[in-house]
């Protein structure tokens, strides 16, 4: 089967390390999701989820929060992370090394770390905040933004952003690097130079690796948990505005003050937020993929 059977002694590690802390995990959090307590009910615990008031709710809430932190991301998070790649790609500009390790400085950083620095710099009463923008004559635009319903979601999706704008940043700038120099030789010898460069030869030949940040953008955003766990409880106030699928699975399995913990019903939604980002993935490999792969070289 194998011309090199040699390899599998050093592929074995990997696999079976993956299958122990993945793959069994996951069949048994699906198996778990088809019970209730030692019976066995089927797909009755998606119907109760998708269609009891009492779940759905909660449910649709959750979904509707975990799609507009995405889209924060998708908005704010990858073009300026292209931007920022384009910018320290140029042989201009100088001190470029100390700018990409300044901004991804933050990516490594962990979660516990950001919530409370950002809770801290954006306290009404002891924050940082206020006094910077009454200092450029700002102050009348102060909120306590993770305290109004409205502000809150948004204000730790662009915190968020701030932490791993780098990582975009990064893989786009590797793919702009990597372009043949001849390539851009060609462009400004026809006199395309600067941003227009940029428009019309570098981004069409990195849309492949833009591809794979929109692909890690989804799944890192449909699998988020930590940042607002930290910083808004698992509550994830105010009155639940920052509640997005982890917070609301995190809830329902482990119980939460007065809330009893649900393993099945836990289960169940740990079980939709992997077929979401299970279709998001597939639909990008079998549907957009296919349509980037023209400009790889």
């Amino acid at each position: 089967m194998f011309k090199r059977p040699h390899i599998l002694v050093f592929l074995a590690p990997a696999v079976i390390v993956y299958t122990l802390i993945m793959i069994l995990p996951l069949f048994g959090t699906l198996q778990l999701s088809l019970f209730r307590g030692e019976a066995f009910s089927g797909l009755d615990n998606f119907r109760t989820l998708l269609g009891d008031p009492r779940w759905s709710a909660s449910f649709w809430n959750a979904l509707g929060n975990n799609l507009w932190f995405f889209i924060v991301h998708m908005l704010v998070q990858n073009p300026v992370g292209i931007a920022l790649a384009a910018l320290l790609s140029s042989n201009r500009l100088r001190g470029a090394a100390f700018y990409r390790t300044a901004i991804f400085v933050p990516t490594v950083l962990s979660f516990v770390i950001v919530g409370f620095v950002w809770k801290l710099i954006l306290s009404p009463l002891w924050g940082i905040a206020p006094n910077m923008l009454d200092a450029v004559g700002l102050k009348a635009l102060f909120q306590p933004w993770l305290g109004k319903e409205a502000y809150a979601l948004t204000t730790l999706a662009l915190v968020s952003v701030w932490q791993f704008v780098g990582i975009p940043m990064m893989l786009i700038y590797a793919a702009m690097i990597s372009i043949p120099n001849e390539v851009i030789e060609a462009a400004e010898m026809d006199g395309i130079t600067g941003w227009s460069q940029f428009w019309k030869v570098k981004l069409p030949l990195i849309l492949p690796a833009i591809g794979i940040i929109s692909v890690l953008t989804f799944v890192g955003n449909f699998n988020a948990f930590d940042l607002i766990y930290v910083s808004q409880g698992a509550l994830a106030g105010p009155n639940f505005a920052t509640d997005i699928l982890g917070t609301f699975m995190f809830r329902t399995f482990f119980g939460f003050q007065l809330q009893l913990g649900d393993p099945n019903m836990g289960a169940t939604i740990a079980s939709v937020m992997f077929l979401i980002i299970l279709i998001g993935v597939s639909g990008y490999l079998f549907v957009v993929h296919r349509r980037l792969r023209r400009y790889q070289f």
